[in-house]
């Protein structure tokens, strides 16, 4: 899992593989190390924590190389993540903005698609890689939507809400989209199956949302003290963020979208010991899942200038139509709050996140990772754009970077 510089730390074992603990150690000593000089630099220690992982991984020390440790530590992060986001958000308040959320997390998902589609379509390529380059740029991580918003402290803004509805909807219709250009590609259509996973999405995550939080509730109620075992009601709540984290996956839509709700769900019928022991926890992941990131970038493919200058060309398109398309769903809150929501979420990031993907995808195609023959079935590139995470945010303009002023 490392090379030769950390070998007095395994003694008589392999030099190949790092013991558990110091695996560990490297890579959240790393992401926070670095978190904290970028604090002291006026950033986001979320890019410490990404840079954390390009530094350690394949591409440049190659002390880390990631592996399915790294992957399920990151799986898990992000779970906790969410997860402690949802916790913190009151599900009567986010449903009074459903409509608005639906409204921008769709725009925000077809005006980038239109805008990828027609650029790679003007540059002369294939129409089934304009089709899947437009797909790419409609993806947003609420991952590091909802880390770059606790972080900052911005979770109980309007805008903030807006954004969390926004990206729940986006990461459903990106992964149906993604089902679709698939199906295209392959030259089998499956309407009915893609009709049915909307329905299921939809319905699980309304019913959660809306009567998830008097359920817990009953449940709680009638347990009461019965039970015996320490922090019984920090395990019931792992319980159900397992549980509806699995069934999320069952019905087609990620696992954090569970985490997110189940921490909404439960907010309100758990003690704040509850939010303690969960903050606890996701601190000591959440540093794995950024800094996953990082590990799987590989700079190489960035050597090729037909990338770098595709990519370039890329990013002001890839921020302008989520500017465009989120700004537009949330007009209805005023210019104001439309401004916040389109060019940062009041956090910068979502838009630029937009990037990310566009990137992932360029950096594929002209490495030669993607062409069209290799595109069907649906092959999900192994090359995350960490690169943008890392470099577009100290591009913002300076007053998306710092807390925003009140809704």
């Amino acid at each position: 899992m490392t090379n030769l510089p950390f070998a007095f730390f395994v003694g008589s074992e392999s030099t190949d593989t790092l013991s558990l603990a110091v695996s560990m150690l490297i890579i959240f000593g790393s992401a926070k190390l670095l978190a904290e000089l970028c604090e002291r630099l006026n950033q986001p220690g979320i890019i410490g924590e990404i840079l954390a992982g390009v530094l350690i991984g394949p591409s440049l020390f190659g002390w880390i190389t990631p592996d399915e440790f790294t992957h399920t530590m990151a799986s898990l992060g992000v779970l906790f993540l969410l997860f402690r986001v949802g916790l913190e958000v009151d599900a009567e308040e986010l449903i009074k903005l459903g409509g608005t959320a639906v409204l921008v997390g769709t725009l925000g998902v077809a005006i980038p698609f239109a805008a990828g589609f027609t650029f790679y379509w003007v540059v002369g390529r294939s129409s089934i890689e304009a089709i899947f380059l437009g797909t790419a740029l409609t993806a947003t991580s609420v991952g590091i939507t909802a880390q770059v918003l606790t972080a900052r402290g911005l979770l109980n803004r309007k805008a903030a809400r807006i954004v969390l509805g926004a990206a729940v909807v986006d990461d459903i219709l990106a992964l149906l989209l993604l089902g679709l250009v698939s199906s295209i590609a392959t030259g089998t259509v499956h309407l009915v199956e893609i009709a049915v996973t909307t329905l299921l999405a939809v319905g699980f995550i309304v019913i959660v949302a809306r009567w998830g939080s008097s359920a817990v509730a009953r449940v709680a109620k009638g347990l009461g003290g019965k039970l015996q075992v320490g922090e019984a009601e920090f395990a019931l709540s792992m319980v159900l963020l397992f549980a509806l984290a699995a069934l999320s996956e069952v019905i087609g839509v990620a696992a954090i979208i569970g985490a997110f709700l189940a921490g909404m769900a439960i907010t309100k019928s758990v003690p704040h010991r509850v939010h303690d022991l969960a903050d606890g926890v996701a601190e000591l992941l959440v540093p794995f899942f950024l800094a996953e990131i990082g590990l799987q970038l590989k700079l190489s493919v960035f050597q090729d200038s037909r990338v770098m200058l595709l990519a370039l060309l890329l990013i002001p398109v890839a921020v302008l139509s989520k500017l465009l398309g989120c700004g537009l769903g949330a007009i209805g809150h005023g210019r104001k709050t439309a401004f916040r929501v389109g060019s940062r979420n009041d956090s910068a990031r979502r838009v630029l996140h937009g990037c990310r993907s566009g990137w992932s995808y360029l950096a594929c195609a002209e490495g030669g990772h993607i062409r069209d023959d290799r595109f069907h079935g649906g092959r999900r590139s192994d090359d995350r754009a960490a690169f943008v995470e890392v470099v577009i945010p100290a591009c913002a303009p300076r007053g998306t970077r710092r807390k925003g002023c009140g809704d």
